[in-house]
């Protein structure tokens, strides 16, 4: 059975639909623990919830980048990880996390990469993007993680209609839904 560490920033929605997922036995795992960037989010409140480990863990908090990349490697070891799932995380990963764990990490990004990836887009400012620019069509891709951000190669892609109606919040949300499914298929 697969050992997932999710990595988050916010709310935990998609952490939630890994929960309930894992939980039903869509996906054959067991999520060994969370890493949060910051303290107080609603992520660490469903990780508690359903008694998953946490580890909060800003890199501001330690005295270097190398003391923090160290401890996360450490912790990613004691979990037993096999796979990582950002869901929503607002760091980049530090190269050595992706070198030891080569195609073992995946992001779940809010647009159909490669249009509205790379840094900057990330939560409301892609769905605003995808408005100004009249897009028809968006959704979400699942995608492995490499050292750029959103370049790795695409494991699933949702495609979400865009309506006439939409405001940016709307947009995401619908786009929410379908980040849920897609991050909840077994691979």
């Amino acid at each position: 059975m697969k050992h997932i560490v999710v990595f988050a920033s916010g709310s935990g929605t998609n952490f939630q639909a890994i929960i309930d997922a894992v939980e039903s036995g869509q996906i054959q795992a067991t999520i060994r623990g969370l890493i949060a960037n910051k303290p107080g989010i609603k992520a660490l409140k469903r990780a508690k919830k359903n008694d998953i480990e946490t580890r909060v863990m800003p890199p501001s908090a330690f005295n270097n980048k190398a003391a923090y990349k160290s401890e996360l490697l450490q912790t990613l070891k004691n979990w037993q990880t096999d796979l990582i799932v950002l869901a929503g995380y607002m760091l980049k990963i530090p190269t050595s996390v992706i070198q030891q764990y080569e195609h073992r990490i995946i992001n779940i990004h809010p647009s159909l990469l490669p249009k509205y990836g790379g840094k900057g887009f990330y939560g409301i400012k892609v769905h605003e993007a995808v408005l100004a620019n009249n897009e028809h069509v968006t959704g979400c891709t699942v995608h492995y993680v490499t050292e750029e951000y959103d370049e790795g190669p695409i494991i699933d892609q949702i495609e979400v209609p865009v309506k006439e109606s939409d405001t940016a919040k709307k947009l995401a949300d619908r786009v929410l839904e379908q980040e849920s499914t897609s991050c909840c298929q077994e691979s």
